[in-house]
């Protein structure tokens, strides 16, 4: 039995590609410009794109360009389809025995179970070459722009810069359980250097209530902080996600908004990038 749904059309992964590139980068100037198009071009390719989805996926407004409803629902399974493309056609012409990806992680995700996972992804595609880079989100977010790495897994302000995910990170201030703290004046704080995230934060919430404080514990290290602070060293703001059995919270001190976590892919047709987005996906949801 023959039908003219449109619904059973399939999706060109070209239409595809404008799509995410409009909405990545909330620009038909901009995306024109990442996929070496014009304009009109891409403006084109999203309404045949429109016509196949039945209605409209991007809501062209004065300010800013963003998804609809079904735009949001489509763009998931827009990008798997283009790097599962991708792949399937590097394994077939056997480029994928030369690919590089170059990851960058904060400390918090660079060990432990997503390490093993990666390393398991490595040993099941020998062809892939896997280079991670452990650090700040501040420094690998700029590595990420200066094109240094194809994709990164960051902690940013909420709504700083669109990934490809992103989920909230709660914040909360914590100390040791067996030292306490959070009386002192001024109140001694334990904090990642001056361009890490959370510091700006500690010191702009107490500066707000006019608490005083001052610094008796720097590292560019998590693992560094959290044994500060296991320690009775001091007091630092910090993901709930990361805190142990030796800490406890302290909910007289002001509250801090939460921050954001991202990935943020930089090839949307690179061969297993799915694969990794997922691994990384599937440890920040744990």
């Amino acid at each position: 039995m023959k039908t003219s749904d449109k619904s059973n059309k399939p999706f060109n992964s070209d239409l595809l590609r404008s799509f995410v590139a409009v909405v990545d980068t909330r620009s038909f100037t901009a995306a024109a410009r990442q996929l070496n198009s014009t304009q009109s071009t891409v403006s084109q390719k999203i309404m045949r794109l429109e016509e196949v989805a039945g209605g409209l996926l991007i809501d062209r407004g004065r300010n800013s360009i963003t998804p609809t409803e079904a735009g949001e629902r489509l763009l998931g399974y827009a990008r798997r389809i283009l790097a599962l493309n991708a792949e399937a056609a590097a394994v077939v012409s056997g480029v994928a025995r030369h690919i590089t990806l170059r990851l960058g992680l904060p400390e918090d995700f660079a060990s432990g179970r997503v390490t093993q996972v990666l390393a398991a992804l490595v040993r099941q595609h020998p062809n892939l070459k896997l280079e991670v880079t452990s650090g700040l989100s501040r420094n690998l977010y700029g590595a990420y722009n200066r094109g240094e790495l194809d994709l990164v897994l960051v902690k940013q302000h909420r709504g700083e810069a669109r990934g490809v995910m992103h989920w909230p990170e709660p914040l909360s201030w914590y100390q040791s359980k067996n030292h306490a703290l959070a009386d002192c004046d001024p109140l001694p704080l334990v904090a990642f250097p001056s361009d890490g995230l959370y510091r700006a934060q500690m010191i702009t919430a107490l500066d707000n209530v006019r608490r005083g404080w001052h610094l008796v514990y720097t590292s560019s290290s998590l693992a560094g902080l959290l044994s500060a602070v296991n320690a009775g060293l001091g007091i630092s703001l910090l993901p709930r996600r990361v805190v142990n059995s030796g800490m406890q919270e302290v909910p007289t001190l002001p509250a801090v908004d939460a921050m954001e976590i991202a990935i943020h892919q930089a090839d949307q047709d690179s061969p297993f990038v799915s694969e990794i987005i997922q691994i990384l996906a599937d440890e920040v949801e744990r």
